[in-house]
């Protein structure tokens, strides 16, 4: 039998398949980068904001989705890539562009192992890199 991939995605960290659960996972892994609510907003406009944003507290809290702060001023989310939980070693580097205000995953730039003094328990890593992309690098480039 068939099962969607959000679907398999949800049942494993034991989070009911509802429908708003599965447009909202599935708008998150079709974009392949993180998203705001906002932006999940206009991608899923037969799905208010308020239960947008109900999904993806419980996603969070069900860590098949993580929030995580890029300077805009606005959380971003994006799908946990480990089986059970979001763990440090799960976490990546994240680029910001400055010009077109996307966030950019680098899934294969881990990252640096952070020793914190003794007493303090790490839980999360918010690793931000700031800049211009290469689409907004490019249209500079042609407008000089």
């Amino acid at each position: 039998m068939f099962m969607a991939l959000e679907t398999e995605i949800l049942e494993k960290k034991g989070v009911k398949p509802t429908p708003n659960r599965v447009l909202v996972l599935r708008a998150m892994l079709g974009a392949g980068r993180p998203l705001s609510l906002s932006e999940l907003e206009i991608m899923l406009d037969s799905v208010d904001r308020s239960s947008i944003f109900r999904v993806l507290t419980m996603l969070a809290d069900r860590h098949v989705v993580h929030e995580l702060e890029d300077g805009s001023g606005m959380a971003k989310y994006e799908v946990c890539p480990g089986e059970e939980e979001c763990t440090v070693e799960d976490m990546h580097v994240h680029f910001y562009c400055e010009s077109c205000h996307r966030t950019y995953c680098f899934r294969d730039m881990h990252i640096p192992e952070i020793e914190l003094p003794e007493g303090f328990r790490m839980d999360s890593v918010n690793y931000m890199v700031k800049g211009i992309c290469p689409m907004c690098a490019g249209e500079k480039h042609q407008q000089l």
